[in-house]
């Protein structure tokens, strides 16, 4: 068995030429080939790395594999570039993909069933972002014993039977949301400092079943804390049961200085992620809102549309939002300084390097977990070379 040791590192500062391309990428030095591959690369589309190249560097297929593809839902910008990305990197290998995905992210029942049509159909390898980190596993079980491998993406799932999943390709979410943290923070410190009550700071998570949502959400709650804590003041979390019991300290309401209430809508529809961003932003003591993903962030803003109570200056009472992914809606609040700032991953490469990993282990090749870039961006920042390959818009 050949073996290739794959190492990445968390993208928060990534150089902009390693986007997708990314670490491990070798230079050929056979000019002619060089010159094919420039050429070449003119034709694929939104691509940073030359044609005939894998983006994760020197994936080659060696045989005309067959895999299927499952995103958490057809919903979102975010999942349609991910998709792009899979099939481009499947065109590029020389490989068939099948992308499928439910409505929305909380048709988890119709994404168990995607996943176990795939797994009757025996592809090479199944790539999967799963809604709900538990409902897999019965299947992956199932996965296992027809030895077909499996590769999650964007989302993990921890209890997956052993030697089921392959490897992971995801962005820390955990670290991810203590960076939308730290720059709410700074936006908001000081009127937390000032206040004569407690204040507010609102999440709205898509869901409480995800493994990416539920440690963003954390990582924000633990970091909100934290930072709290060393300016002497208390913090509390109320609201969704998942993340009250989940975060590190969920406090004392009754003393707390900054109170963190987090809520999840029925289904990620944009209706629903407005209504609950409605309920916090009609509370008078909010000074900060912060979206979990592209839906709720979405659905921030389509509350805020009426409410008008999101913008930068906390001295007038407006209320600093915050928000993760991207896509038009999101990247122009950011432009407009209607949105503090977002995080984004990079979604057409969590699709291209699904399609890498699932390539090499069917040669036979050993794989580990992938770490996927993140980057916070704000009106100031939205346009460097760094950022923008990854916003979509």
């Amino acid at each position: 068995m050949k073996k290739k040791v794959l190492i990445f590192a968390l993208g928060l500062t990534m150089a902009a030429g390693m986007l997708t391309g990314c670490g491990g990428k070798k230079e050929n030095a056979d000019t002619n080939t060089e010159k094919k591959a420039a050429d070449d690369a003119d034709k694929t589309d939104q691509k940073n790395e030359p044609s005939g190249q894998s983006a994760y560097g020197d994936v080659k297929a060696d045989g005309k594999y067959k895999f299927h593809i499952i995103v958490k839902s057809y919903s979102s910008d975010f999942w349609q570039a991910t998709v792009k990305g899979a099939q481009d990197e499947a065109e590029l290998l020389g490989v068939e993909v099948q992308c499928d995905g439910p409505n929305t992210s909380s048709d988890i029942a119709d994404q168990v069933q995607m996943l176990n049509s795939a797994i009757s159909g025996k592809p090479d390898g199944i790539g999967i972002a799963a809604s709900d980190q538990d409902a897999c596993l019965d299947s992956l079980q199932t996965a296992l014993e027809n030895e077909i491998p499996v590769v999650c993406f964007n989302s993990g799932i921890p209890d997956a039977p052993k030697g089921s999943v392959y490897a992971t390709a995801t962005t820390d979410n955990y670290a991810a949301g203590e960076i939308a943290a730290e720059h709410m923070y700074d936006a908001i410190k000081d009127e937390i400092a000032e206040a004569k009550a407690p204040v507010r700071i609102g999440e709205v998570n898509q869901d409480s079943t995800s493994e990416s949502v539920i440690q963003r959400g954390l990582g924000f709650i633990d970091k909100m804390s934290e930072l709290c804590a060393a300016d002497g003041k208390k913090l509390a979390v109320i609201g969704n049961d998942k993340f009250v019991a989940d975060c590190k300290d969920s406090g004392d309401e009754s003393t707390a200085d900054v109170i963190i209430e987090v809520r999840v809508p029925a289904q990620a529809t944009n209706e629903l992620c407005a209504t609950e961003a409605s309920a916090l932003l009609n509370e008078e003591d909010l000074v900060g809102l912060m979206g979990t993903n592209q839906e709720t962030t979405e659905g921030i803003l389509t509350a805020n549309e009426n409410l008008k109570k999101l913008g930068k200056d906390v001295s007038k009472g407006q209320v600093i939002g915050c928000g993760f992914d991207s896509g038009a809606i999101i990247v122009a609040a950011v432009e407009n300084d209607i949105l503090y700032g977002a995080v984004t991953q990079a979604p057409r490469y969590q699709g291209q390097v699904t399609i890498d990993l699932l390539t090499m282990v069917a040669n036979g090749e050993e794989v580990t977990d992938v770490d996927t870039p993140a980057y916070w961006y704000d009106s100031a920042n939205i346009s460097d070379p760094e950022i923008a390959p990854n916003l979509i818009k």
